[in-house]
């Protein structure tokens, strides 16, 4: 399918790896010019080169951290004049309702809450005088159903929740879109990191720990980068205006939701 957006170009952020990695992979694959951002360059830069190569399209690089106002600084006066945005942060540690306190919740709203409003509101406006525009924001499943280690990720990413989708109907007229990608357990650092933590928890190995948390998805697997870069380069395309303020679950049927 061609998806109509060859010579548009992209910030997506953290995008050295993982969920952010595939999404970048898929819009360089669709000819989507790109801004990539992540903390550390090594990674990044590899990444930069190896997508220039593979699909001979521009690439420029910004590492820093964008939850920072002059990280944030430093991308947007990069990332000017971008048709598509593709917001992403990792989540917060897991732990017990019990234990988090303002300072920890303030770590979670900057990351996953406010970083994205702060590029949203940056780069919205150059998109509504174009009269074209994505956004899509990597959330997680927990803004649709809760998971109780994950509070505090649940707290801030429903307030993003919330946010988009007041913004995203203000926008629209102006041919811009904006949407959210929920993910479910996606095999990457963040799910290493997790199953890492029930292996300990539990005294089993890795491969144990996985195969419990596989047994959970009706799907019986983890997702993947590859996978989850395509929707979110769908959602990018021309043929995605119509949808406007959804929250897309992927993960792999894990969410029991009728609706």
């Amino acid at each position: 399918m061609d998806l109509g957006i060859r010579g548009k170009r992209a910030l997506v952020c953290a995008s050295s790896k993982g969920l952010g990695l595939g999404c970048a992979e898929a819009l360089a694959a669709a000819g989507v010019e790109l801004v990539m951002n992540a903390r550390g360059s090594e990674a990044l830069e590899a990444e930069a080169t190896r997508l220039r190569s593979e699909h001979g399209v521009d690439v420029q690089t910004v590492a820093c951290d964008v939850t920072s106002v002059d990280g944030q600084e430093q991308v947007i006066k990069v990332a000017q004049n971008v048709d598509i945005l593709v917001t992403n942060a990792g989540g917060p540690p897991p732990g017990l309702w019990s234990d988090w306190d303002r300072d920890d919740f303030i770590k979670a709203l900057d990351s996953n809450m406010l970083t994205p409003i702060a590029f949203m509101k940056a780069l919205l406006p150059g998109m509504m005088h174009n009269g074209w525009g994505r956004v899509v924001n990597i959330t997680s499943q927990s803004v649709r159903a809760p998971i109780p280690a994950l509070g505090l990720s649940n707290a801030a990413r429903t307030g993003l929740t919330g946010y988009v989708a007041g913004t995203a109907r203000q926008v629209a007229p102006k041919g811009v879109t904006i949407n959210n990608l929920l993910p479910g357990i996606h095999a990457t650092d963040r799910a290493d990191s997790l199953d890492g933590g029930v292996a300990a928890q539990k005294g089993i190995s890795m491969d144990e720990a996985r195969a419990e948390r596989a047994a959970t998805i009706p799907a019986r697997r983890y997702g993947t980068r590859e996978e989850f870069g395509a929707a979110c380069a769908f959602l990018c395309s021309q043929n995605a205006g119509f949808i406007v303020g959804q929250n897309i679950l992927l993960d792999g049927g894990a969410t029991n939701l009728t609706m």
